[in-house]
């Protein structure tokens, strides 16, 4: 199941267990309301180690591709002004190793 499937799953307990709490809690029904907020709470759980198991790459990934084609964008805008491609390429190399070199 994908990251993005077990938070629209984990949402939509979520909604369910506060409706189930509210109703329950209408009805005065103490242990449904406890057991609604469990099962929320559960569902919570599942979706913080999800997110701490993929390091949050689905978001991460699509960003990364947005950087990747704005970057060949602007090279390509560069070398159409007239640079060199292989210099523009070795300065976006050098200020990736400078970025990545950066604590």
């Amino acid at each position: 199941m994908s990251p993005k499937a077990v938070r629209r799953v984990v949402i939509a307990v979520c909604v369910a267990g506060i409706a189930g709490m509210i109703v329950s809690s209408i009805a005065d029904n103490n242990g449904a309301a406890l057991t609604a907020g469990l099962v929320t709470a559960v569902a919570v759980l599942c979706l913080i180690v999800a997110t701490a198991v993929t390091g949050g790459k689905v978001a991460a990934d699509a960003h990364l591709e947005l950087l990747a084609s704005d970057v060949e964008d602007k090279v390509a805008t560069v070398v159409a002004q007239g640079a060199e491609e292989q210099a523009a390429r070795d300065l976006v190399k050098a200020a990736v190793k400078l970025g990545r070199a950066r604590p």
